[in-house]
């Protein structure tokens, strides 16, 4: 219930799908993992700019990062928050971009920021990752930390200080933000609502990105002598029962039962097929 199912998204216009598969998780690992990522980046940004504006990043982060995976991985049931945390830490990268300026040792936090980035994102090249969810919400993320990350200039926020403790009058700054933040605001704003419309269009035109970019889906699994990327073929055989369905899963033995009125079309039982042989 509520997990990512790219068929119900296109054919039923279940779009809730791709916001509410980011509460779901595939086992008590998988939570205990993704609630430890979220102490780790989650906390400082929370502290410093709030929970709303972290809250909707996070939020936006994981339709984003759903959107793209949807829009090439349109077999199977996906689930998990990885998209929105790594939209955090898109936003942490934009949030130092773009206060550029207030921070003391900021080429060392940026290359810290970027060495993590790049082996969360290599880890996603492995099999079973969904390395699109990671790069749609990460990309999502950093155009997010644009808008709603974004600090007053410190000589703005110096010359309120000393206005309010001092009868004097200080030479004010007239500009809250650098001009160069308005503009990464402008263009941060326009590319993230112009993604995003025009990912969830292609969708619901049932568009697969895969036949458009012959190489993309290396950015989510490189093959190897060690492993392959192509999808395990599901194969379950069906018996009915008065008025249920008995459904094996043959790669695994694993049977349920259930109501014909739930199976009555072949998708529906290959969905029920690929939940059991998961």
């Amino acid at each position: 219930m509520g997990a990512l199912e790219v068929g119900k998204v296109i054919h039923r216009h279940q779009v809730w799908r791709l916001f509410s598969c980011i509460w779901l998780h595939g086992g008590v690992v998988h939570l205990l993992a993704n609630m430890l990522s979220l102490v780790f980046i989650g906390i400082r940004l929370e502290q410093e700019f709030g929970f709303v504006r972290i809250g909707f990043l996070y939020v936006i982060s994981g339709f984003g990062g759903s959107l793209l995976s949807a829009l090439f991985i349109q077999e199977g049931i996906s689930v998990g928050a990885s998209g929105a945390l790594f939209g955090l830490l898109g936003g942490m990268l934009s949030e130092l971009l773009i206060n550029w300026t207030i921070y003391a040792n900021k080429f060392a936090a940026l290359l810290t920021l970027i060495v993590i980035v790049v082996i969360n994102l290599a880890v996603g090249i492995l099999p079973h990752v969904d390395n699109f969810a990671h790069i749609g919400g990460f990309v999502s993320g950093f155009l997010l930390g644009f808008i709603f990350l974004i600090r007053p200039q410190f000589k703005w926020v110096s010359s309120r200080h000393r206005n309010s403790h001092s009868s004097a009058a200080a030479p004010s700054v007239k500009y809250k933000h650098k001009p160069y933040q308005y503009a990464l605001w402008v263009i941060s704003f326009i590319l993230l609502i112009a993604g995003l419309v025009t990912g969830l269009v292609l969708l619901l035109r049932s568009a697969n990105l895969n036949d458009r970019c012959s190489w993309c889906h290396y950015l989510s699994c490189i093959p190897t002598s060690k492993w392959s990327c192509k999808s395990q073929q599901l194969y379950c055989e069906s018996t009915q029962i008065g008025n249920q369905l008995n459904i094996t899963c043959l790669s695994n033995g694993r049977s349920d039962m259930f109501p014909l009125s739930n199976t009555s079309t072949s998708e529906a039982q290959q969905q029920l097929c690929s939940r059991l042989c998961s």
